[in-house]
């Protein structure tokens, strides 16, 4: 008997940054799982770059521009996915990242920290990053009375790493946000989740995590050392998680949560 409790052939989902490393293979996942998939994102040759890779792979996808700070942009590129793919049901907001005006050197003073640089990590991972898209996107799965929301937050946001005090901060509050939706739109037929990821290399920690020649730099060791398995995550491990929290059957009961993808960091940590 097939088992088609993780089969997403009646959605369609968004991937905000979804040209990113994570984000886009978050995409490939869920179109792997039967979803018609919408990359949307800043860079027109990235995200075409993954929608034919998912299209190589028989899936379906489009690469629709988006800009998270810009009501009129997401706007926009809801209007066109809904005509193209049909209405939205699953939105993983998946875009993010970190200032380096907004961390603070070893040794540095904490109240010399820019507040330019505090707003600017808060409006791209909060506000662009979870707010907005949740607002612009929710208004169809309102009107539709069904779907999932999946916001990508850090561990960071549970534990406040030394140095990316506002990144720390910013997911922390999408977190939060996180939890508000979910019970605001509960009885409504939405479910809102978060995913905390550990440490994936990704382009914008690469260099905090390995040196030049490929080795270890003192922080990615240190991040090593409190990692029970003992490695960095690969951005496919995080396409079980979402898949699971889209699919409506076998997720049905899942809101409100917050799961950590992290080969145990936490546990040693907290």
């Amino acid at each position: 008997m097939s088992n088609d409790l993780f089969n997403l052939e009646n959605e369609t989902a968004v991937v905000i940054g979804g040209t990113g490393i994570l984000g886009g293979a978050i995409a490939e996942g869920l179109a792997r799982s039967g979803a018609k998939v919408a990359v949307v994102g800043r860079s027109e040759e990235r995200g075409n770059e993954r929608v034919r890779a998912i299209e190589e792979a028989g899936g379906t996808a489009i690469f629709h521009f988006g800009d998270v700070s810009s009501v009129e942009s997401l706007t926009a590129a809801r209007d066109a996915i809904n005509d193209q793919l049909g209405k939205v049901s699953v939105l993983v907001n998946s875009a993010g990242g970190n200032r380096a005006d907004a961390t603070l050197p070893p040794g540095s003073d904490f109240c010399k920290l820019p507040l330019d640089a505090w707003r600017g990590v808060f409006d791209l991972n909060l506000v662009g990053g979870a707010l907005l898209p949740c607002q612009i996107f929710g208004e169809t799965m309102l009107e539709a009375g069904r779907g999932s929301i999946i916001n990508i937050a850090s561990m960071s946001g549970i534990i406040p790493l030394s140095r990316v005090v506002a990144y720390s901060a910013a997911k922390a509050a999408v977190i939060n946000l996180t939890l508000f939706l979910s019970r605001e739109w509960a009885t409504r037929g939405i479910r809102v989740n978060a995913i905390s990821p550990g440490f994936f290399p990704g382009e914008q920690n690469r260099a905090l995590l390995f040196n030049e020649d490929g080795t270890y730099t003192e922080r990615g060791n240190q991040i090593l050392s409190h990692t029970p398995m003992e490695r960095f995550g690969e951005p496919q491990e995080l396409e079980g998680v979402v898949v699971w929290l889209a699919s409506e059957k076998a997720a049905s009961f899942v809101t409100g949560q917050n799961i950590v993808v992290d080969g145990g960091f936490g546990s040693i940590t907290i």
